[in-house]
């Protein structure tokens, strides 16, 4: 839906800033006609400008070009490789002590933005950066403001766009129903899975029993089957608590 590019930012070029290299995001020519293209646009930009936090994309302004009337809005560069590519190049998936911080840091950034009111809507492998400084979460496009946050911002469809990931979007998006954490949830325990089994979740119904990955230890496995659970009243767990669940340490004994 947004196409991203590569810019420099002059101004900050001429101040001799260190580092002057931007990300510029624009509406993708496939929907710019549409009436809420834009309007989704600043809305990923209002989301997500106030977001502070080590492990989520930072904005820094929105603009329109005055000669071509295109809307923009700038944000950092992030350098790294997508969860997306880095699945391609390990399709058996990680072992445990490369799948623990990945796992761990993703879920740190959706706790806070959960925690700001601030919804993703769209949590996949390709929008996840792992690089040098550890994972980012990025690509709000989707997003949505919980409760009274939303308050102030321009009404949009996004069903509209037809945008959803079906592999990892929560079957009650796909169904047409609302976006709530609970999707989140469920859109960042499909990645979880495929980064400890290789294989994606995959469409199922409710009666169908997934099998523990075995790169997955058996303390986290009851807690992600409980976000993967196909009815959203049955996911009794939040990303909080899957944080928590995801950061202990595999026991050392058994009894």
């Amino acid at each position: 839906m947004g196409v991203v590019y590569r810019a420099r930012d002059l101004l900050h070029e001429q101040l001799g800033e260190r580092c002057s290299n931007v990300a510029l995001k624009l509406v993708d020519e496939s929907i710019s006609q549409c009436p809420d293209a834009h309007v989704l646009l600043y809305n990923e930009f209002a989301l997500t400008r106030s977001l502070r936090h080590d492990r989520v994309v930072r904005t820094f302004s929105f603009e329109v070009d005055t000669h071509s009337q295109v809307a923009f809005f700038t944000m950092e560069l992030l350098q790294g490789l997508t969860l997306d590519r880095l699945l391609l190049e390990c399709p058996y998936g990680l072992p445990w002590r490369e799948l623990q911080p990945i796992a761990v840091q993703l879920l740190d950034a959706l706790v806070y933005t959960h925690q700001q009111n601030v919804l993703h809507g769209d949590v996949k492998p390709a929008n996840v950066m792992v690089g040098e400084e550890g994972v980012r979460l990025f690509d709000f496009g989707l997003g949505h403001a919980a409760g009274q946050a939303g308050v102030g911002l321009p009404s949009v469809s996004r069903s509209r766009f037809n945008a959803w990931t079906p592999a990892y979007a929560a079957p009650e998006l796909l169904a047409g129903g609302a976006l709530t954490a609970a999707a989140d949830l469920y859109g960042v325990a499909c990645i979880l899975y495929e980064l400890a089994h290789g294989k994606r979740v995959g469409e199922r119904c409710a009666m169908d029993r997934l099998s523990r990955p075995a790169q997955l230890p058996r303390h986290c496995w009851a807690a992600l089957q409980a976000a993967l659970a196909v009815d959203p009243q049955h996911r009794s767990i939040t990303v909080a608590e899957l944080r928590q669940v995801m950061g202990r340490n595999r026991p050392r004994w058994r009894l």
